[in-house]
């Protein structure tokens, strides 16, 4: 589902029937609010949510223990403030939904829906959006948004359109394009412009997203599981677009690997002379030797090393050069001389790593699922030259193959 805030509105049937689950509280069992509440989901399915809000606020005043419908009445909120002239009343009313969200939320209402709206909501702390620099593509921006949220797609097009030219680098104007063509329909024409979104800035991953949903409702599993990785590879360290990539999964039947190799913390710095690694005295044997080889080239990193790889930067910190480093060496104690096939070890963690380290695959596996905030920095500088491998890396470790068609 689809909210513009500071993502779009659009695709709103995508996972509506996941979000409302049935009136159950003691308001709720009343006849008349289960109808009005059907009802209000009905118009919401129906991308009439201008029409559903009145509904869902009566229905909020009725039972406002009732969290799915303060999802509702927070989503239709957002859409009507799209339509409104008045810049500040219209932020004030995103903050008003942003306050319904969290209420949700605390009622136990953690739907994908919920969770992208409150991270979109986040991005603004006043309320607020400018949607460009170029003060006559945000009033193009502007209009296309109230258009869109009249469901008058082809007004909206025609203003998104307009934004684009006077402004050709509008990420969010592209994108919206692929919206309204795809809330009118036409499949074909919102992918060529969720792609041209994507071309536009590619370490987005709102289109990739949108692009994938879009391709998993019409049946399309291949090229979506292809889209929902480039997504998360544009940012994998924003929640969102994992569950865009759990929201393919479940479409599928399958289950996404969890990959995480347990590393020791044996090492301890003080300064830069006092630098101690810390011994596990149960740890013997093949795994003993592998994790103090990792330790003891950790330990080289917190000394000199650091320096000579990173001479610009005044303090140490965790990257991804190191963590590499670290565990290429322990996997390749394990791997032997290469005369024979080295024996799979005992500790889970160990085979883990030999089975990523074989498949030529550390710096994936280090950036996607071992990164701490250190190692972030590096991420945008090696995705530049190696979208792919992360791509492939995704591919091969996380996200199970498409099942073939029955």
């Amino acid at each position: 589902m689809r909210f513009r805030v500071i993502q779009p509105l659009a695709l709103a049937l995508l996972i509506t029937l996941a979000i409302f689950a049935p009136a159950v509280t003691a308001q709720g069992s009343d006849d008349a609010y289960k109808a009005e509440r059907q009802k209000a989901l009905e118009l919401f399915r129906a991308n009439k949510y201008l029409e559903a809000l009145p509904l869902f606020d009566d229905l909020v005043k009725q039972n406002p223990s009732d969290g799915d419908v303060l999802l509702g009445l927070a989503a239709c909120i957002i859409t009507r403030s799209a339509t409104m002239q008045d810049k500040d009343a219209a932020a004030k009313e995103r903050l008003r939904a942003r306050d319904m969200l969290l209420k949700a939320k605390e009622l136990g209402n953690n739907s994908n829906l919920l969770q992208n709206l409150l991270q979109s909501l986040q991005g603004s702390s006043n309320g607020q959006i400018t949607y460009s620099e170029n003060p006559e593509a945000d009033n193009a921006m502007r209009a296309a948004e109230a258009a869109f949220a009249k469901n008058d797609y082809t007004e909206a097009i025609k203003n998104y359109s307009k934004a684009l030219e006077l402004d050709p680098k509008n990420y969010a104007a592209a994108l919206f394009i692929g919206d309204s063509y795809f809330a009118s329909k036409d499949f074909a024409r919102a992918g060529e412009w969720y792609a041209r979104a994507s071309q536009i800035d590619p370490d987005k991953e709102t289109a990739y997203r949108y692009y994938s949903d879009m391709l998993t409702k019409n049946g399309e599993m291949e090229k979506a599981r292809a889209l929902a990785i480039q997504a998360v590879v544009a940012e994998p360290y924003n929640q969102t677009p994992w569950r865009g990539l759990q929201q393919w999964a479940t479409a599928n039947h399958v289950q996404l690997n969890r990959v995480f190799v347990k590393v020791p913390n044996n090492v301890s710095q003080k300064d830069d002379k006092n630098i101690t690694i810390n011994i596990d005295p149960n740890s013997k044997g093949q795994s003993g030797t592998a994790w103090m080889i990792y330790s003891i080239v950790q330990a080289t990193w917190h000394g000199d090393e650091f320096k000579k790889h990173y001479p610009n930067e005044k303090q140490y910190r965790h990257s991804l050069a190191e963590e590499s480093a670290a565990l290429s060496a322990a996997a390749e104690s394990l791997a032997g001389d290469g005369k024979k096939p080295p024996k799979t070890p005992d500790d889970p963690d160990l085979a883990l790593l030999l089975k990523i380290y074989q498949a030529g695959m550390i710096e994936p596996y280090v950036l996607i699922n071992g990164a701490d905030e250190g190692i972030a920095q590096d991420y945008a500088a090696y995705r530049e030259k190696n979208r792919d491998k992360l791509q492939e890396y995704i591919s091969m470790f996380i996200v199970p193959p498409t099942p073939a068609k029955q």
